[in-house]
């Protein structure tokens, strides 16, 4: 009985004792909770997992490219990529129980595959325009998913540089293979309307066959004339001559080259170019050499200049885009186009436009004459204001107020249209600056009407307004528009291109 009361007692007692202690850890935890911090160690803990991949210390597997042994971590590979964590880590694939792994890599994967490794520890690595292809493709391979939206993102901000070094055309078909189509649809943009630029580099030569076709069936190339173009896929073929030299025998490169030529230059707009320009090609070694192909496609070209109607619908009826022949694309000659600048944009007062004055031919056929049609083109690049006014109506007379649009607007005008339907292609090239490098950045394409009572065609939000005015919107002032160019970054540069629809 004794023990029992005793045994209660003491129970009691720890009971109490727990209660106190209780409380008093609740004092604690409230006095922490009021002066806590957050530690960030991270950069030090990175350092210790780059550690180990550095002095190569307790790696689990060895990973070989090319004959160069590269060990790593098991642990690190799978956290980083699906496709190792796949491969080492499921019982069905062999590479699972093994220690040393061969991978098969490009010739042009295999020299930074070091970097690419290096990366799962560390999360650094140098992305330039040579080499961010190569790596892209490697974590494309291995499925490292933040490493190929850091790729992407690089070659987002940097088709300019990739153009004028050379490697546009690859990164456009890479990233049209591989399903990045917001990037293989930039570059394939810039290629457009910047073609002469693109055609001057060596990768130009790399354009597949199809890809290249594709691109020349459309209409919005930008190009000074057909005959440009016409040059630029002389290049091409030129290119693709040598190579297959080196691979085939010379009967094989003749019948192949032949297959080139029609497959290149069947879309080439030859009704598009003038009758001097078609007389000039008779005495291109291309054309001599490939003569009864050539000779047929100029003729259709003079049918269009002489006014042969039938033979025109008949090209247009029998030959798969065969009306495509007979539509300009974006010629900037002077026939067809103007240059619009503004220089010292920013000191430009808000609402005030500038106007451009030209004419453009009313017909690229030879047997229309020479007729023109005067355009005037008015550009408001800082808004638009409407100040207020009387608007007389049957009931009266209305007021209306005075309003301000935050807009990049275009108003053209024709003159004197010389029909009472007359159908004009109209392109605004607007240029733009990136890495040093001045290009056309932005095409808007129409195809308008213009009448005796419809004279003004209105075009809004040509550029975002606050992408070109950023110390108007939201942005820093420090901020200079990618849409100007010029030494200082003051001047709004465009090409206005008029030409009739055919």
């Amino acid at each position: 009985m004794l023990r029992t009361t005793i045994g209660w007692m003491t129970g009691t007692s720890r009971m109490d004792s727990n209660k106190r202690s209780g409380a008093v850890s609740n004092t604690v935890a409230q006095s922490e909770s009021s002066d806590s911090i957050e530690v960030d160690n991270s950069r030090t803990v990175l350092l210790k997992i780059a550690t180990l991949y550095a002095e190569r210390l307790m790696n689990d597997i060895c990973l070989v490219v090319d004959g160069v042994e590269y060990p790593a971590h098991r642990l690190i590979l799978c956290a980083s990529s699906d496709v190792f964590q796949v491969m080492l880590m499921s019982p069905q694939w062999s590479e699972s129980q093994e220690s040393r792994v061969t991978l098969q890599e490009t010739p042009q994967c295999a020299p930074i595959f070091s970097e690419f490794l290096r990366y799962f520890y560390t999360g650094q690595i140098r992305i330039n325009h040579s080499v961010v292809l190569p790596i892209l493709s490697l974590a494309d391979k291995y499925n490292v998913k933040d490493l190929i939206s850091l790729c992407l993102d690089y070659m987002r901000n940097h088709v300019a540089l990739a153009a004028i070094h050379g490697t546009l055309v690859s990164w456009l078909q890479y990233t049209l293979n591989c399903g990045h189509h917001d990037i293989s649809q930039a570059c394939q943009n810039f290629i457009k309307w910047n073609l002469e630029l693109v055609a001057k580099t060596a990768d130009f030569g790399n354009f597949d066959l199809d890809i290249l076709v594709s691109l020349l069936h459309q209409s919005n190339l930008v190009v000074k004339d057909e005959m440009t173009l016409y040059k630029c896929l002389e290049h091409w073929l030129n290119y693709q001559a040598n190579r297959l030299r080196a691979q085939l025998s010379p009967e094989e490169v003749e019948a192949t080259l032949y297959q080139l030529v029609i497959a290149v230059m069947s879309p080439v707009r030859f009704p598009m170019m003038s009758p001097r320009q078609l007389a000039d090609l008779l005495l291109s070694p291309l054309t001599n050499k490939y003569k009864e192909f050539f000779v047929e496609r100029m003729s259709i070209g003079m049918s269009f200049h002489s006014g042969h109607i039938n033979r025109v619908k008949e090209v247009s009826m029998s030959e798969e885009d065969g009306a495509l022949l007979f539509e300009p694309r974006l010629y900037t000659v002077d026939t067809c186009s103007s240059l619009l600048t503004i220089e010292n944009f920013h000191s430009l007062p808000s609402y005030h436009m500038r106007t451009l004055v030209f004419s453009s031919h009313s017909s690229l056929a030879e047997h229309a004459g020479d007729r023109v049609c005067e355009w005037v083109v008015d550009i408001y690049p800082k808004g638009v204001w409407f100040k207020k006014f009387f608007l007389i109506v049957w009931q009266g007379t209305v007021e209306m107020p005075e309003h301000v649009k935050r807009s990049v607007r275009l108003s053209l005008t024709c003159k004197e249209p010389l029909n009472s339907n007359m159908r004009v292609k109209i392109g605004v090239l607007i240029y733009g600056l990136q890495d040093g490098v001045e290009h056309i950045a932005r095409v808007t394409e129409i195809i308008h009407r213009f009448s005796k009572k419809d004279r003004v065609l209105n075009l809004d939000d040509l550029l975002p307004f606050e992408e070109l005015n950023p110390q108007q919107g939201s942005v820093s002032e420090n901020v200079i528009s990618p849409f100007l160019v010029g030494p200082n970054k003051d001047m709004l540069k465009l090409h206005i291109v008029i030409s009739p629809a055919n």
